[in-house]
């Protein structure tokens, strides 16, 4: 679906393999292993490495936030609440203040019903925006501008903000066919099912 729903947005597309075997069983604190929005670069790099994926990976893969939408509860703390003081002017100093009132007058301090768009214009479509907005430090999530605080993804983020869209296709793909060997389930573990939303 990841890879059908890139590739509808005029993205890339890479293989996927097939005959993948499911968990029999969801855990709803496993999604705790997703990297939060509020993630410093350390924490990113953490998690990560534990599943295998460099820090090309984490630049590259972060990349997927030029298509899709969040809830304004994701970045409120960013906007009203970002050092704990509990006061309205209490925002991320590295959000860029154009940006920062726009969220504002969109999210209110206790909104959790809000969507913003991540990538403002393009959110529908799979392209190198994203890197424009994270290098004017108007990207929604912390996670995303902790990226420019490492010489080798702010160096990333700089050039893809100016194009290089083919390069950045490849890229991703290359990253994608990575992270989909992450935590293969073999031999007798999990099941291949015969519907994808069911088990067996």
């Amino acid at each position: 679906m990841a890879r059908d729903a890139v590739w509808l947005s005029k993205g890339p597309t890479w293989p996927v393999s097939l005959g993948r075997r499911d968990g029999r069983v969801s855990y709803a604190n496993e999604t705790n292993q997703l990297p939060p929005p509020q993630a410093d670069l350390t924490q990113l790099i953490q998690m990560f490495a534990v599943k295998g994926l460099d820090l090309k990976d984490l630049v590259v893969l972060s990349g997927a936030h030029t298509i899709g939408t969040a809830h304004c509860s994701s970045i409120s703390d960013r906007l009203y609440n970002f050092t704990g003081l509990d006061n309205l002017s209490d925002v991320d100093p590295f959000l860029e203040k154009h940006y920062l009132a726009k969220l504002r007058s969109t999210c209110s301090p206790t909104d959790t019903k809000t969507i913003i768009e991540m990538d403002p214009g393009s959110f529908r479509t799979f392209d190198t925006s994203y890197f424009n907005y994270v290098a004017k430090r108007r990207s929604a999530f912390h996670s995303d501008w902790a990226l420019l605080t490492d010489n080798f993804t702010r160096a990333y983020i700089l050039k893809h903000a100016n194009g290089f869209e083919s390069e950045f296709f490849q890229d991703f793909a290359e990253s994608m066919i990575k992270m989909g060997n992450v935590d293969v389930l073999t031999g007798s573990q999990g099941e291949i099912r015969k519907k994808c939303s069911i088990v067996n």
